[in-house]
């Protein structure tokens, strides 16, 4: 009886506080749905009725906290709330090593997704690939799990592993992969080799403070070795700083053309960013190579030489990671790294959730050993094939101890040769895509080579 008296007297209020807002014609807002101070009183009557009515108590702290990941979560997947601890690792490095995968991940299609694994980490080397959606982080699905929440799971001491289970969309089971963590160095030239035909290659898997004079040495290197063209590969590049993008493409430009600009809703947010500084790399022959790994600053020197017309961009379509992100501290510590603006090439081109379509597109093609494993049934047929294998080899050993130590023969220094020059061509071999660009590269300076006799 009294839970019904107490029911009756809150729709008596609640009627009451209704005969007051349609009485108050005056008062009400054009928009109702648009008007803050309306949701607000929304937001307040499910605090209060969480407060009170929900089966435990719950800290106010904890009730906010929890309000304000989701309402960044709803925004978009770059944007979300960070308690003052997660804002203090942001700001400074914490004591003690701490080991990493070497992913960049985020969230796409509501699912943990990898962006893409940098080359010769542990992440790489376990065979994780970029569009990867992790399910889980050891036996915690991820399923509306917040980006800092996975980036916890996934850090820890390096030598440690961490457990992931996979989705592919090239497959049709789960996958789980086990990762060692391990202290991530990221070297922003990871290769940088003149190629036959004097081609030059140069393998940039990051976009940071060093890039620009890595760059440089790699570019001065290869022309007094005699390149007159370039393969620039950005495949499962996951961008870095904006700068250091600029930078980058202004070795391939005339100073003063548009590279980028951003645009959001405050004037200050809408900057356009053109290339500088003087280089001997402006009228090289360029292809510049993407894949769904290429993100952010990828992107934007991928676009910036699209639209231009000057290189050819070749593999397929990349990430689409086009937005800006502010971080903004909050009273008592905590943050919002908040979407205030969006990349446009120079053509106006978004590349947010839309990424560059490269003008030759070239699917990734296994390499020989990749193929076979395929064709193995399970983890049992690759154990068995595995040791089989170690038995075959077991005969044809040599016996320890035949070469001195540090002595080098002259058969020894042609083996090493050949071995180098064997390296470099398997290298090629067992990429279509590089395959691809060197056979286009030699067709652009083929016919370069005929317009000027003509």
């Amino acid at each position: 009886m009294l839970r019904k008296k107490f029911f009756a007297i809150v729709i008596f209020s609640m009627g009451i506080r209704m005969l007051l807002v349609s009485g108050c014609a005056y008062a009400k807002p054009k928009n109702l749905e648009d008007d803050l101070y309306h949701q607000i009183e929304i937001f307040s009557d499910a605090i209060t009725a969480i407060q009170h009515d929900y089966v435990e108590t719950v800290p106010s702290k904890d009730i906010i906290y929890g309000a304000l990941k989701g309402m960044l979560s709803a925004l978009d997947p770059y944007s979300q709330f960070m308690d003052p601890d997660t804002f203090k690792e942001l700001q400074v490095e914490t004591e003690g090593e701490f080991g990493g995968l070497g992913i960049e991940i985020t969230i796409r299609d509501n699912l943990l997704t990898i962006i893409t694994p940098l080359d010769g980490t542990p992440a790489d080397k376990a065979g994780l690939q970029a569009q990867d959606r992790i399910v889980k982080i050891e036996d915690k699905i991820t399923r509306d799990m917040p980006l800092t929440e996975a980036v916890k799971l996934l850090r820890g001491k390096p030598g440690t592993d961490v457990k992931l289970t996979i989705m592919r969309e090239s497959e049709e089971s789960f996958k789980e992969i086990t990762v060692t963590r391990d202290i991530i160095e990221i070297k922003a030239v990871r290769k940088a080799e003149l190629l036959k035909d004097n081609i030059g290659y140069i393998k940039l898997t990051d976009f940071s403070e060093k890039t620009k004079s890595d760059l440089d040495l790699a570019l001065e290197k290869l022309a007094k070795n005699g390149m007159d063209s370039l393969i620039f590969d950005l495949r499962n590049n996951p961008g870095g700083l904006l700068i250091s993008s600029v930078e980058t493409v202004s070795e391939f430009l005339p100073t003063g053309k548009l590279i980028v600009y951003t645009k959001g809703r405050e004037q200050n947010q809408n900057i356009e960013y053109r290339a500088t500084g003087k280089t001997d790399f402006k009228n090289i022959p360029l292809i510049v190579m993407i894949n769904g790994g290429s993100a952010s600053a990828s992107e934007i020197v991928a676009g910036a030489i699209q639209d231009h017309k000057r290189g050819i961009i070749l593999g397929t379509k990349s990430f689409g990671k086009g937005s800006v992100q502010t971080v903004i501290p909050l009273r008592d510590g905590s943050a919002l790294r908040l979407t205030t603006a969006k990349y446009y090439t120079p053509l106006g081109r978004t590349i947010n959730e839309i990424g560059i379509i490269p003008d030759v597109s070239v699917k990734v093609e296994l390499p020989r050993e990749k193929k076979e494993a395929k064709k193995e049934k399970n983890i049992f047929d690759k154990m068995e094939k595995d040791t089989n294998n170690n038995k075959n080899n077991e005969g044809n050993k040599l016996p320890v101890g035949i070469e001195t130590e540090g002595e080098t023969t002259p058969d020894k220094k042609m083996e090493e040769k050949k071995e180098e020059k064997d390296e470099e061509e398997e290298f090629i071999r067992d990429d279509n895509q590089l395959r691809a660009a060197i056979n286009l590269m030699n067709g652009i300076k083929i016919y370069n080579s005929l317009q000027k006799t003509n």
